[in-house]
């Protein structure tokens, strides 16, 4: 079955998400927190793909295509206010016929949702400033490990990613938050407040 209208829906909603994200560069607000106007959008298209996925299933390149299949996926990824949506998704593609595209659609998602609820990421692709001031994978268990599973999914190696990830910050102007001590404070309570930590 196959759903043109909805993959329309979808991929607009992914283009008002990067014309926001677009708009924060341009200012020079991407490194300033989680902006609100930024977080409403994201909550806004969860909820829509949400109702999709209860019409639907999930939007699979067999039912949308693979451009409206990649935007509801980059949807998935930003739905961070959204943690029971967000393991849903996960649930959802483990139980979808599995391509390459969905494995690795699956280890990024599993990462972030590790990476929220403080634990240890499995593919390190989640970055986040560190003291240095630089952009570094968070926490995870093993670099041999990691980089193992990295390259069955046809990733580069976790050091290689990582100067990929700090190229495009410095591309686009992104810079270490001013306090990064009180970052880390605020993305905490944000995570109790929507649900990811007690």
């Amino acid at each position: 079955m196959n759903y043109p209208e909805i993959a329309h829906k979808i991929i607009q909603l992914k283009d008002a998400d990067l014309a926001l994200r677009d708009e924060l560069i341009q200012k020079g607000q991407l490194s300033n927190g989680y902006d609100t106007a930024m977080e409403q959008l994201h909550i806004k298209n969860a909820e829509q793909l949400d109702e999709i996925i209860k019409l639907i299933g999930y939007p699979t390149i067999e039912k949308v295509g693979q451009e409206a299949s990649d935007a509801a996926w980059l949807i998935i990824q930003h739905a961070i206010s959204k943690p029971d949506f967000m393991k849903k998704c996960v649930q959802l593609l483990e139980h979808t016929d599995y391509n390459d595209n969905v494995k690795l659609n699956l280890a990024y998602l599993t990462d972030r949702i590790a990476v929220f609820e403080e634990k240890q990421q499995l593919y390190g692709t989640q970055f986040d400033w560190d003291k240095n001031g630089e952009l570094s994978p968070q926490a995870f268990d093993d670099l041999i490990k990691v980089n193992e599973r990295r390259k069955a999914l046809g990733l580069h190696t976790l050091e290689e990613q990582t100067q990929i990830i700090r190229k495009r910050a410095k591309e686009e102007n992104q810079s270490t938050p001013t306090d990064l001590k009180k970052r880390k404070k605020e993305i905490r309570a944000w995570k109790k407040k929507v649900g990811w930590i007690l």
